[in-house]
């Protein structure tokens, strides 16, 4: 079964307390959306989801497989787009997952000349054809116009449906639909 559990989990980066005793419990189809300001470890919280940084304290369960976006693509920018992203993913889940994300028609041009929103939605389509359990979004919407926000909004909504997890840590708004709120931004 998959699952993703934080048990008065504290964050710290630098020596610096940033969060302490978060609590939550995600099973198939959950979501949590983490909010709060710059600096007080939205980032910090999805690293130690993803098993990168270890807490200051508490306890992580991840059970499932996971795919993390972070603020760097991962897409090797002097390869053409498909077979970047088909270096993660396989070419035969490269192009559907493209496709997707509105950049199907770009597979042939190389990473390096994609505009910082064609980048992000690259780096999203990695996610969605990784097939993994477990989606760990740090800062989705940067960069993305309305349309593609609401893109990623959809393919969040799809995978949780197929039984998916989604942690989202962002600034921006994403509409995510009886998800977790978590709140960061207070004092540890």
């Amino acid at each position: 079964m998959t699952a993703l559990r934080f048990e008065q989990v504290a964050g710290a980066r630098g020596g610096r307390a940033l969060f302490a005793d978060v609590s939550f419990d995600l099973a198939p189809g959950d979501a949590a959306l983490v909010s709060g300001p710059n600096g007080v470890g939205k980032s910090t919280l999805v690293r130690i989801a993803a098993g990168l940084l270890a807490g200051a304290a508490g306890a992580v369960t991840r059970v499932g497989d996971v795919a993390l976006l972070t603020e760097a693509h991962a897409l090797d920018p002097e390869r053409r787009l498909g077979e970047a992203l088909g270096f993660w993913v396989g070419n035969h889940r490269a192009l559907p997952a493209l496709d997707a994300l509105g950049l199907g028609e770009m597979a042939d041009a190389p990473v390096r000349i994609l505009s910082t929103g064609q980048r992000r939605r690259a780096a999203i389509a990695r996610i969605l054809a990784s097939d993994a359990s477990i989606w760990l979004l740090d800062e989705p919407a940067n960069g993305l116009d309305t349309g593609a926000v609401e893109v990623v909004e959809t393919l969040i909504a799809g995978h949780r449906a197929a039984g998916g997890i989604a942690l989202v840590a962002t600034h921006q708004p994403i509409t995510m639909i009886g998800a977790t709120s978590i709140a960061l931004g207070g004092r540890p």
